[in-house]
């Protein structure tokens, strides 16, 4: 499938490998695949929108604090332990697998041949809640459909 990346959504994926990293996942899910998305520079005018890498990485910190504290545990002030590098790849979850799916059907119905960081946002815009990106959308504020809007002309 990443034969049919270009350079810009190749690069967006080695950002969402190392974004996991940094949290200290070992799966690499739709949460870090919007993370990598956000580093493409051609994507710098979603910020006016509300949805750009600090921010997003922010709210997906609160969530994750959120959740663990419905559950009786108070990290904050609790550093992450960074995952050590292996030889091994990092799995994807199913709905990452299902928003690269998607991102190839995006890519097909405008017409492209090669998947760009936009046709990647635009599948994660289709993830429904409580997937993790959706939550991220949602914790941000974020109207997908100003951002799809922004999106449509660039995907093409």
């Amino acid at each position: 499938m990443f034969e049919h990346f270009a350079a810009g959504a190749r690069t967006a994926v080695t950002a969402a490998l190392d974004e996991a990293r940094h949290r200290g996942d070992r799966r690499l899910g739709t949460e870090h695949l919007l993370l990598g998305v956000l580093h493409a520079r051609e994507l710098d005018p979603l910020g006016a929108l509300g949805l750009d890498l600090p921010r997003a990485r922010a709210a997906l910190e609160a969530l994750d604090v959120a959740a663990l504290a419905a559950v009786g545990i108070d990290v904050r002030g609790v550093e992450r332990a960074p995952v050590p590098l292996s030889g091994k790849r990092t799995p994807f979850t199913s709905a990452a697998r299902t928003a690269l799916r998607r991102a190839v059907g995006v890519t097909r119905e405008q017409g492209g041949r090669r998947i760009k960081p936009a046709h990647l946002l635009l599948a994660l815009l289709e993830c429904p809640p409580p997937d993790p990106a959706a939550e991220v959308f949602r914790e941000l504020g974020v109207d997908r459909s100003a951002v799809r809007a922004e999106l449509r002309p660039k995907a093409a």
